[in-house]
């Protein structure tokens, strides 16, 4: 019968800057999450103000 060795343990350094990492990484593409959201909605402000404009013109 063989015996099972167990694993090394990960280090808790190694754990910390893994997790540091995917903070990092999630932040990141939040910021570009966020700063295309702004431009989609500034962008329908635009477009509702320019038809208003119109309709108020045809007035």
């Amino acid at each position: 019968m063989k015996t099972r060795t167990m694993p090394a343990p990960i280090p808790y350094r190694f754990l910390f800057l893994l997790a540091l990492a995917a903070a990092l990484v999630l932040s990141l593409a939040g910021c570009n999450t966020i700063s295309g959201a702004g431009q989609d909605v500034a962008n329908t402000g635009h477009a509702v103000s320019h038809a208003a404009n119109s309709v108020e013109n045809h007035l």
